[in-house]
């Protein structure tokens, strides 16, 4: 019992003093061993050495920065915010961060679903910055008058005051999105969902039920195949990813506890378009599907769901005329896009944007009719100025002497401006192989015919098919990251900048933008199919697909995770998955 008790006085010492560096101790005791680990802050100063303001003299000095939500954007944000000048009110209906792209993981028992979470009180107490946070929903965003509406997601004991409103000076909008049923009959009633911790728990405890429910001596056989047929609905990364790791669940696990059903086991992997596996290069799609014809998993491409019930999915069949088929299902999950939330729609159609998808913001974030508002992640989506918009006050800002033409040097002085301005001209030279921007005058007439100056249309033409690559971000985690960490940086530096601009020209004004804009930088993207296999498109056009791909994939999913207590308990489950196999109790 001393034992014990020395390792209880330990641990209350690594949580009462998290100042100390961070420290590993194993300690033996009776055979056994004990591990004891903290995190140590080494911003964070002792309050004896801090001064003292009075709550007035933090209200006047300190801008209020509402945060809505605790996902990847929002989180990103929190963790990289570093000035103190700020007072940080966080807001969300969940309490903790999600690692989101180990959740099918969770719904075949592969990792536990708290070794993917992490307490958002956790990551704000390690801050410098004063944050507060409420486990609470937004209800509503009056922009007008900088408040927000919200109501509490603890409903006991708080006599009617569920409902209150915070004001802000900032307002972060990072709430994420919903799934996109497209309006489907049945969807929401009979479907499951992965976008959340909670949804991946029901997603395990079903299938350990069609399971339980197909041994019972009862059912018939014709039941049986029903009960253990599992449709996922959309070729994406998810429904892939899920498809891959439930297969791998039944064949290596489940089939060992339930010898008398698994011939019976199917599932079937249904897409609308052509091919699974999209947004990959073509030789991972053909790999995919390859692998999944091998494995037994029924992949059916150009069949678009259009309803489901209790126990059918009805599909058309678009390469066969849009005939309808019907197929019989135990459980069925849906991961087919995104859709926004209620009350960002109703914050659209308040600053003029209730005829778009999601909410727009300009290359620096800001919501496009509110200048103290700014959106991140699935919820939003950048709206790119086109050049051609701009081209006549472009080359106005570039022609210096007024002459109507621009010589070669006044044409240089503004391509840097221009190419951080607009990342569509570069996209443009990478796809046409040029190396920068002079390149492009060589297809307009006067300069190819050897003149030294470039007329308005001639600058037109040079940059007339710029705007062709203009593409819209896609919604993951790692686009959602990046714009948390950017729009922090800005923060950081805010007042800074405001007398220091460090952004491009602003063509249409004067002086330059405070900021350079938001660019996304990609890292690559996985897709995990089963059977210890992986494929790998990182930067550069890089293809992996294999076992080495795979302990890639674990590697930098360790990496990622936001503390050292998740990397060690998701290496864990790993561990104990390889040993032991997957947890197949219903819990």
């Amino acid at each position: 019992m001393r034992g014990f008790a020395f390792f209880d006085r330990v641990s209350r010492a690594f949580h009462d003093y998290p100042s100390v560096p961070k420290v590993l101790v194993v300690v033996a005791v009776s055979g056994c061993g004990l591990v004891a680990y903290a995190e140590a802050n080494p911003e964070r100063k002792l309050a004896s050495s801090a001064p003292v303001l009075t709550s007035a003299e933090v209200d006047n000095k300190k801008k209020k920065v509402v945060v809505l939500g605790t996902g990847w954007a929002g989180t990103s944000f929190l963790r990289n915010l570093k000035n103190p000048d700020y007072e940080v009110h966080v807001i969300s209906p969940r309490n903790y961060f999600a690692f989101t792209p180990l959740l099918p993981s969770v719904t075949c028992g592969t990792v536990e679903a708290r070794s993917i979470v992490e307490p958002i009180r956790n990551i704000a107490r390690k801050k410098t910055v004063d944050v507060q946070f409420s486990e609470a929903a937004c209800l509503k965003i009056d922009a007008v008058n900088q408040k927000i509406y919200c109501r509490s997601n603890v409903e006991n004991n708080l006599n009617g005051q569920e409902e209150f409103v915070v004001d802000y000076d900032y307002l972060i909008v990072a709430v994420g999105a919903n799934v996109n049923t497209f309006n489907t009959p049945g969807v929401v009633e009979n479907c499951h969902f992965l976008k959340e911790v909670e949804d991946a728990q029901k997603i395990r405890r079903t299938v350990i039920d069609c399971f339980e429910r197909a041994s019972l001596p009862t059912v018939s056989d014709e039941e049986k195949k029903r009960i253990l047929h599992f449709a996922v609905v959309g070729g994406g990364p998810t429904g892939v990813e899920f498809a891959a790791a439930l297969h791998d669940f039944v064949n290596e696990d489940l089939v060992k506890l339930y010898p008398g059903v698994k011939d019976l086991v199917k599932i079937t992997l249904l897409e609308a378009g052509d091919h699974i596996l999209n947004m990959f290069d073509k030789r991972i799609t053909a790999f995919a599907e390859e692998k999944f014809q091998r494995d037994g998993i029924n992949v059916k491409t150009g069949s678009m769901v259009v309803k489901v019930t209790e126990k059918e999915i009805f599909t058309k069949e678009l390469k066969n005329g849009g005939e309808v088929s019907t197929v019989p299902y135990g459980m069925a999950l849906w991961s087919t896009g995104v859709g926004t939330r209620p009350f960002i729609k109703d914050f659209m159609s308040q600053v003029g944007q209730a005829n778009r998808r999601v909410l727009a913001t300009d290359e620096w974030l800001r919501v496009e009719g509110c200048d103290k508002v700014y959106a991140i992640g699935d919820c939003a989506t950048i709206n790119q100025r086109k050049v051609m918009e701009d081209i006549a006050a472009i080359f106005r800002k570039a022609d210096k002497d007024n002459s109507g033409t621009l010589t070669v040097e006044e044409y240089k002085a503004v391509i840097n401006d221009i190419c951080e301005r607009y990342p569509q001209v570069q996209l443009y030279l990478k796809s046409k192989q040029m190396k920068n921007m002079v390149d492009l005058l060589k297809e307009t007439p006067d300069v190819s015919k050897g003149s030294a100056e470039l007329n308005i249309e001639d600058f037109k033409i040079a940059l007339s098919k710029v705007d062709s690559q203009m593409k819209n971000l896609p919604a993951t985690g790692q686009v959602a990251a990046q714009q948390g960490v950017y729009l922090a940086k800005c923060f950081n530096r805010m007042e800074d900048c405001e007398k220091n601009p460090e952004g491009p020209l602003r063509f249409r004004g004067e002086g330059r933008h405070r900021f350079r804009p938001f660019r996304y930088k990609h890292l690559g993207q996985f897709a995990p199919l089963g059977g210890e296999q992986t494929a790998a498109q990182l930067p550069g056009d890089w293809v992996s697909i294999g076992h080495s791909s795979q302990w890639l994939w674990y590697s930098v999913y360790t990496s990622k995770q936001v503390s050292w207590r998740n990397r060690a308990l998701v290496v864990t489950d790993w561990v104990r998955r390889f040993i032991w196999g997957r947890d197949s109790s219903r819990i």
